[in-house]
């Protein structure tokens, strides 16, 4: 129903490797919530955080920036006089990402908390070029995207809503989701940059990310010939999906664990309480942009929803169903009560995506197999899931093993009630053990092939 921020046209081609790099190894004992950092200060947090740091590690390891004039397809038109050096101004970003927010006067990076000054429409028009065309890189129900440059040189997404759609109801979605954004930072979410709500003009600033949308590899669409060729082909291999899935859960896990508040137990963390957790209620492939390296990042937090509060005895929250039709929890759908098991049922049609490679409705099929979730389930219990594995990807022993486990998570994620589905931290557990007995099926498999290669040459050379 709802797009990205990001709807990206034609995109800059990637280098480098076609799988993304390996992940630090995931460890079940450390809490999501310290993964990455929230952007909510306060003396107490403060105090805990430092001490925590001994004990608390981050699994995930930093992601370099790349050169943002060749993130952006360089162009002098956009080159901020002020800027004098790229790689100083990277490093300045570098130094002040936990912010996300900007508001400094000088446009810097630097002293930009949550409700502070906003952007002004003099630097969105800088940013733009007063909405020049040339800039647009998309087109959504709420307005349109734009890529622009601000004057510290840092490339962002810039997205305007549309003056027909304002009216009271949407002012107060879009403060609620502002102040959302604004108070969560993770590796796997799109960074939020900032907003203005100036008169009738509404924009939301975020990280801009040029490798497209995982929807858009899935579909093999806007590929240059050098980002066909250096993924080996015009597609994403499986072990790239498993490391997108993985990055999915992650970033879902971070959002259902947030937490404001920690409890101190003699000089030590003892645990971390969600207090509130967010509910995306828009996960889908759309919504899932892909750096230069392949990490995944979820965009689009207009639906975005706190969730019950747990301590008053609270199991759901009752609100208008929103969403994207193919991802939606059929519970949610039925009873209008949202919990985070929601966002684990959209996360199951995701996983069938990408092993299928299908859209979640496939209007132009036959009956039986128009929605991919229910077709690809059938198939998987009557023993036959090698006939829906993506026919761009190879039926080597790896892939087949992977994909009938990709698919018994996916199975579990779908269960009809919440109840029986598993949490998002469970699932990022479950994909990472996927993902190492993918990798070492894979390293038989070659040795295997490299065995075989080695006797054929063998009995050439006899004869």
């Amino acid at each position: 129903m709802k797009s990205p921020y990001s709807l990206y046209g034609r995109r800059t081609p990637a280098s480098g490797a076609g799988s993304t790099p390996d992940r630090v190894p995931y460890s079940p004992s450390s809490p999501y919530s310290s993964a990455s950092t929230v952007k909510k200060r306060n003396p107490l947090s403060v105090a805990a955080k430092s001490m925590a740091g001994v004990f608390v590690a981050c699994f995930t390891p930093p992601e370099p920036e790349p050169n943002s004039s060749k993130d952006f397809g360089y162009s002098e038109e956009l080159r901020a006089p002020s800027v004098s050096s790229n790689t100083s101004g990277g490093n300045e970003r570098r130094r002040s990402s936990n912010r996300g927010i900007y508001s400094s006067p000088s446009n810097s990076v630097h002293g930009r908390e949550p409700g502070s000054v906003i952007f002004t429409m003099d630097e969105i028009y800088a940013a733009t070029r007063n909405f020049s065309p040339t800039f647009k890189i998309g087109q959504g129900g709420f307005g349109t995207v734009y890529k622009g440059r601000l004057q510290d040189g840092t490339v962002v997404a810039i997205k305007r809503a549309k003056k027909s759609v304002y009216d009271k109801h949407l002012g107060v979605e879009f403060q609620s989701e502002i102040q959302t954004l604004a108070r969560v930072e993770h590796l796997n979410l799109v960074k939020f940059y900032g907003y203005l709500e100036h008169g009738d003009e509404r924009i939301v600033l975020v990280e801009y990310v040029a490798n497209g949308t995982l929807r858009e590899h899935l579909d093999c669409e806007f590929f240059t010939t050098s980002l066909c060729v250096r993924i080996h082909g015009n597609f994403i291999d499986l072990a790239v999906r498993l490391d997108v899935a993985i990055d999915v859960a992650h970033a879902i896990t971070y959002l259902h664990m947030y937490t404001e508040k920690l409890e101190i137990s003699y000089w030590i963390i003892a645990a971390f309480h969600a207090d509130h957790p967010i509910i995306h209620r828009d996960i889908k492939s759309s919504n899932i942009l892909l750096t230069e390296n392949f990490r995944a990042k979820v965009a689009d937090f207009g639906f975005a929803r706190l969730a019950a509060d747990t301590d008053s005895g609270a199991t759901h929250v009752s609100t208008q169903v929103k969403g994207t039709a193919g991802y939606l929890d059929p519970e949610y759908l039925r009873t209008y009560q949202l919990t985070e098991k929601s966002d684990v049922y959209s996360f199951g049609v995701l996983l069938v995506e990408l092993v299928t490679g299908r859209r979640p409705i496939e209007a132009k099929r036959e009956i039986k197999e128009r929605i991919t979730a229910r077709w690809a389930m059938k198939k998987f219990g009557e023993g036959n899931a090698i006939s829906i594995l993506d026919p761009k990807l190879e039926c080597t022993a790896a892939n087949n093993l992977a994909l009938e486990k990709i698919l018994e998570l996916a199975l579990q994620c779908l269960a009809p009630h919440r109840q029986i589905r598993p949490s998002m931290r469970k699932c990022a557990e479950i994909l990472w053990s996927i993902r190492k007995d993918y990798k070492e099926q894979s390293a038989s498999d070659f040795r295997s092939l490299s065995s075989k290669s080695q006797g054929r040459i063998s009995v050439i050379t006899e004869e």
